[in-house]
């Protein structure tokens, strides 16, 4: 028989958690814990799958009891801690204490100061930020992602001679493919800001080959294709459930589309308006539909009405953690793919499509490095066939919900934002105001477009393509065949 020790309970417990049993481990580290709560490592792993499971109020006190028993390099708990803060219970304060607290544990821990400098540049503090990846440089000269942000701040601010600079000296002192795919991402940005756009392009097309060749998932055109046919065919009638999201005081706004396609500047603009808050990229949808509803999408029509209660106020208490009570966006963009669990959970949901030219989409997916996350970013063909499936998919949206869902064209937002955003704000029930549209005060934006978001609203972006038009003839050809041009 094999012995309860808390060693034998928490090897149990790793095991599970391999297996992706979360909640099994759970209770075998809580079990092994209960016998003696002096372990750190095991109060570490019991946080790892408390986040793991979106429980993160408990996964905090776990790595706190982690810290409290004197855990081996506690800068990367308070690493953890900061993440969780910072991008799940919208604490950025707190976040950066824990960040400035893992530098007192180990004044040189690069991770942090990167992470600082992430935290800055989302409120756009760009000297704060730039003192940050300096710091990192310190102890990292050839760390890429320093040397690609200091570029781009200088960029965000016109000094496109100074970035180039920056981007020139740095890349002959990296050798790790994802620190010198950071710098030639940025120096294509640069390129293209200083108009040199078959340099810029070319540029483009290393740093794709290099982030996809460190990639572990490739994004699969046929195995797309297949999902987009199972959504089409699990959701196939309107749900007409009523929804209890009033009775909660928060009101779900939900921007769809492609990235890339303008939903920052949407959020932005909407959340001027005295009615709406900004709530960001939130993860519970995706989550939702990659861990907890297995097989997605056909789960979702064997849910009864406890399930959806349980699911809709599990989004709403997460929501509450951005803002108490009234309209909140959520602008998660790949949501387009989830329309119809959107719609099984809050079938009054507005939902806002933002939309622009196909091609100017595609060559800004082209030139943001997004990870794996986003695996048909690296090759302009795979963009070209995940547009033509979305585009699909969007239809099929649109024969369910028609009127439901409002379009929010880019390319005619930025010439006049009234005409584009009046509109959405009737498809949600708010009315135009005095501060609706119009510059101001941009609050945190995690995203690639968190500096583009902070300038005045100009035109540049409209029509950019056409000075690649000559090396997007593939996908151009694609998407013409495919009848989207």
């Amino acid at each position: 028989m094999i012995e309860l020790s808390p060693t034998n309970l928490a090897r149990r417990g790793d095991q599970l958690l391999g297996l992706g049993q979360r909640n099994e481990a759970i209770v075998l580290y809580r079990a092994a814990l209960a016998i003696d709560a002096t372990k750190p490592d095991i109060w570490y792993n019991l946080a790892w799958a408390y986040r793991a499971s979106r429980q993160f109020d408990a996964a905090l006190d776990a790595y706190g009891e982690a810290l409290k028993y004197g855990i081996r390099n506690p800068e990367e708990v308070r690493l953890n801690r900061a993440a969780i803060l910072a991008d799940h219970l919208y604490q950025p304060d707190a976040a950066e204490a824990e960040l400035r607290a893992a530098l007192t544990e180990s004044p040189a821990f690069v991770p942090a100061f990167l992470n600082l400098g992430t935290l800055h540049e989302d409120f756009g503090r760009a000297e704060a930020a730039r003192t940050a990846y300096r710091r990192v440089l310190t102890y990292a000269p050839a760390n890429g992602r320093a040397i690609a942000r200091l570029a781009m701040i200088d960029l965000a601010e016109g000094n496109v001679g100074n970035a180039l600079g920056t981007l020139a000296s740095g890349l002959p002192t990296t050798h790790d493919t994802v620190d010198r795919a950071e710098i030639l991402f940025a120096t294509a940005t640069a390129l293209d800001a200083h108009q040199q756009y078959d340099a810029a392009f070319e540029t483009l097309g290393t740093a794709n080959a290099l982030a996809q060749s460190g990639a572990r998932n490739r994004y699969d055109p046929l195995a797309h294709e297949h999902y987009i046919d199972r959504l089409i065919q699990t959701f196939r009638e309107p749900v007409s459930m009523p929804s209890a999201q009033k009775e909660q005081g928060l009101q779900p706004i939900f921007v769809v589309g492609m990235f890339r396609s303008g939903s920052t500047l949407v959020e932005q603009l909407l959340s001027r308006n005295s009615a709406i808050n900004a709530g960001g990229e939130l993860e519970f949808i995706p989550a939702l539909a990659q861990s907890v509803l297995e097989p997605y999408p056909e789960a979702v029509a064997q849910m009864d009405s406890v399930v959806i209660n349980a699911n809709r106020s599990a989004y709403l208490s997460e929501l509450a953690r951005v803002v108490p009570a009234g309209w909140v966006t959520d602008k998660r963009c790949d949501n387009i793919l989830h329309v119809g669990l959107i719609k099984t959970l809050f079938p009054e949901a507005p939902i806002l499509h933002t939309i622009r030219h196909p091609l100017d989409t595609l060559i800004s997916v082209l030139f943001v490095h997004f990870g794996e996350g986003v695996s048909y970013g690296f090759d302009q063909r795979d963009v070209a066939h995940y547009y033509i499936q979305y585009r699909r998919l969007l239809d099929h949206w649109r024969t369910l919900y028609g009127d439901a869902i409002c379009d929010v064209d880019y390319d005619r937002l930025v010439i006049d934002p009234r005409t584009e955003i009046e509109p959405a704000l009737n498809s949600i029930g708010v009315k135009w105001d005095a501060t609706t549209g119009h510059a101001g005060e941009v609050r945190s934006v995690r995203t690639a477009s968190s500096w583009q978001v902070r300038k005045t609203l100009h035109r540049q972006s409209s029509g950019r393509w056409q000075h690649y038009a000559a090396h997007l003839e593939p996908a151009r050809q694609m998407l013409a065949d495919a009848g989207l041009l």
